[in-house]
């Protein structure tokens, strides 16, 4: 996302602090924006289910662009302290038409989170609650975490209702496969990070 990122020097730039609220869909236009820094987590304003998150270097809101008339029930809770840019969807449509990588870049963004909400389907209907659960936790670590010696350690930023949003399941039996998991070694938490080594993945 380098094209996307350099956009931020020119950009409405805000920090905001965790456990903010980012009001999506209710500002004076309709806006894009852009995770400079940090982590989100994107849920339905009507009861507060997780949708999905999101890491720096990426964007939310972008569904504004494709669809004028649309009403956002979707608000971003700021895992940890941002750094977020935004810019007006109009404008935004202007710049896409003139830099086509900006284009294909969020093109690609969109493309590939419909692509995970299609794999959240499919493990619903042929994977069992344990496995979609342990999947998910390995994935979130793969794709948030950092190489720390030999284990990938990612910040402890979902709760465990926010990993049953995401994986259809419950609480309790969310609870009872990280216990499982850390009990066989395959993960390690406490309340600031999730880890697994490298050489058991």
């Amino acid at each position: 996302m380098p094209t996307m990122m350099k956009l931020c020097d020119h950009l409405e730039m805000e920090y905001v602090n965790k456990g903010s609220i980012i009001k999506i869909g209710e500002r004076d236009r309709k806006c894009i924006f852009f995770l400079k820094s940090g982590s989100v987590k994107i849920m339905d304003s009507d009861n507060d289910v997780v949708k999905y998150v999101v890491k720096k270097g990426n964007i939310f809101g972008e569904l504004s662009i494709y669809d004028k008339n649309r009403s956002s029930k979707e608000v971003a809770l700021a895992l940890e302290d941002v750094v977020i840019c935004y810019i007006e969807s109009d404008m935004m449509e202007d710049l896409m038409e003139q830099h086509k990588s900006l284009n294909n870049a969020l093109l690609k963004i969109y493309g590939l989170r419909i692509r995970k909400l299609e794999t959240r389907l499919q493990d619903l209907l042929y994977k069992d609650s344990k496995t979609r659960i342990s999947e998910f936790i390995k994935a979130f670590i793969e794709e948030f975490g950092e190489i720390e010696n030999d284990r990938v350690v990612a910040k402890n930023l979902l709760s465990h209702k926010d990993i049953a949003n995401l994986t259809n399941t419950s609480r309790q039996t969310v609870n009872n496969v990280l216990s499982t998991m850390r009990k066989d070694n395959i993960i390690d938490y406490d309340s600031k990070s999730i880890s697994y080594s490298k050489s058991d993945s």
